[in-house]
Parts: C-alpha cells; structure tokens; sequence
C-alpha cells in the first residue's frame, strides 16, 4: 500500500481512478474480505491537502466506485441467492452472511448506510440485500447517498490527519 500511496503522490492525475478501483474494491463483496482498502482511502486523503490534490473529484470517484462494489454485490447476490455461501472467499466466513442477513432485516433500507461504515458488514449486507431481494430502487438510493457520504468520511478523515500531523511537526 505505501507504493501506492507514494504512486498516486507522484502521479496526482492517477487519483482519481485509484481511489475508484480502490473503493469498488472495498465494497465488493469478494473482494473487500481479501483486501481491505480503507486504509489507503485515508491515506490519500492524507495527501489532498499537501499535494493540492482536488478533493471533490476523488471523492465523487471513491463514492462512484464503493456504490459500483455494492450494486454488483447486490446484483450478484439476487442473481445466486443461498448458493453465494459456498463461493469462496464467503465460504470461509459462514457467519457473514447470517449476520447480513440480521442486519437487513433488522433495519431494512438504513441498513445499507449503516452496513457501509462496518467492517465486514460493508461486505455481506448489499449481498444479503439481493439474495432478500430489498427493492431495487430503495436499494440504489441509499447505496449511492452512503457512498458519497462514505468517500467523503474517509478522505476527510486523512485530510485532517495530515493537518494535525503537520500542525504537531510544526510545534516541535
């Protein structure tokens, strides 16, 4: 990850598709359970700051990305319903989907905001929204809304950092 960080620090015009590939990746049900990206979207945030990167583009390209990663999700999930369990990497983590499934139930439609900001339910609650066929359109819109508030959230999250880091270095 630090290469990337340093990539996308030398090639400021590669952020924008990075931060894209990195939040689809982050969201994607599969994927996000071997690869965990969060870290790297708030590093990036970390450089819009010192690097005078533009922050609306990569954070409209990070929500892009993570409401991509769930629609698919969601998709996938609707498509292969209960035989999703045995595909691995899901397979590994038989409780994951349960708990999605909780989750879904339990909060309905917010559950996606929610599901966004959690670890391992940003995985399996869009999966477990398709394979419970949760309205496509109520769906959508809460997919798309968390993901930019998500993007945002995060990148923020490392502009500040650099700030605070900059401001104590600047104290010492």
């Amino acid at each position: 990850m630090r290469d990337l960080i340093e990539f996308v620090r030398l090639h400021q015009a590669w952020a924008a598709p990075i931060v894209m590939l990195l939040a689809f990746g982050e969201s994607l049900a599969f994927i996000s359970l071997l690869v965990p990206a969060w870290g790297a979207l708030v590093a990036i945030g970390a450089l819009i700051g010192p690097s005078e990167l533009s922050f609306w583009p990569i954070c409209l390209a990070g929500a892009l990305g993570a409401a991509l990663g769930d629609w698919l999700s969601y998709w996938f999930g609707n498509r292969y319903k209960q035989q999703v369990a045995q595909i691995w990497p899901l397979s590994l983590y038989p409780a994951l989907l349960p708990r999605g499934e909780a989750f879904v139930r339990k909060w309905g439609v917010p559950s996606i905001f929610l599901g966004r900001f959690f670890g391992p339910l940003r995985a399996s609650v869009p999966l477990a929204a398709g394979i419970f066929e949760m309205p496509y359109w109520p769906f959508q819109i809460a997919n798309f809304v968390s993901a930019v508030v998500w993007s945002a959230v995060l990148l923020v999250f490392g502009d500040v950092i650099s700030l605070i880091v900059a401001w104590v270095w600047a104290a010492l």
